[in-house]
């Protein structure tokens, strides 16, 4: 762990896997079994849930959560208080409630406030508007946006729309 800069403010169990070149910044938590790429930014006020994998070179920004089932591959962006869920039908008398996996791939952007519900994947380079609610899967290269968001239009690899 020499490469890797943890803000004294930081919690990280001992039992998470943290790449070279990562930074984990303030009131950060990065619970049990986790693990966390190279070269990522964890921004401040973030929550990793135990067993949550992050892929390598991504950004986390303020005040995100992500919850035990989601997995996000390299290169991703995730904008400020984003929100992931991981259980379908929540109840909190419920005590068998079950995680619903969610996946998000390479190079995708989810924007500031997007919600993304449980049980989808948001395909490669794939982009989500801000504020957002994103209730079922999204195609690689596409734009969407609303509540519930809908496509909008097809971007390229850098984000930028294709007409």
């Amino acid at each position: 762990m020499a490469d890797i800069f943890i803000h004294e403010s930081a919690s990280v169990s001992d039992n998470a896997a943290i790449g070279n070149g990562t930074k984990i910044w303030i009131n950060s938590q990065i619970r049990e079994n986790s693990t966390i790429g190279s070269d990522c930014i964890i921004s401040k006020d973030t929550y990793i849930d135990t067993g949550v994998t992050i892929g390598s070179n991504c950004k986390i920004q303020n005040s995100v959560s992500v919850y035990q089932g989601v997995t996000i591959e390299d290169d991703v962006f995730v904008g400020p208080n984003a929100c992931f869920t991981n259980d379908k039908v929540p109840r909190a008398f419920d005590p068998e409630w079950k995680i619903t996996p969610t996946l998000i791939k390479k190079g995708a952007s989810i924007g500031a406030n997007a919600t993304i519900v449980c049980g989808i994947t948001i395909g490669e380079y794939a982009m989500i508007a801000a504020g957002s609610v994103v209730t079922k899967d999204v195609e690689p290269y596409s734009l969407v946006m609303g509540n519930p968001a809908r496509h909008y239009s097809y971007v390229d690899k850098m984000g930028n729309k294709i007409n």
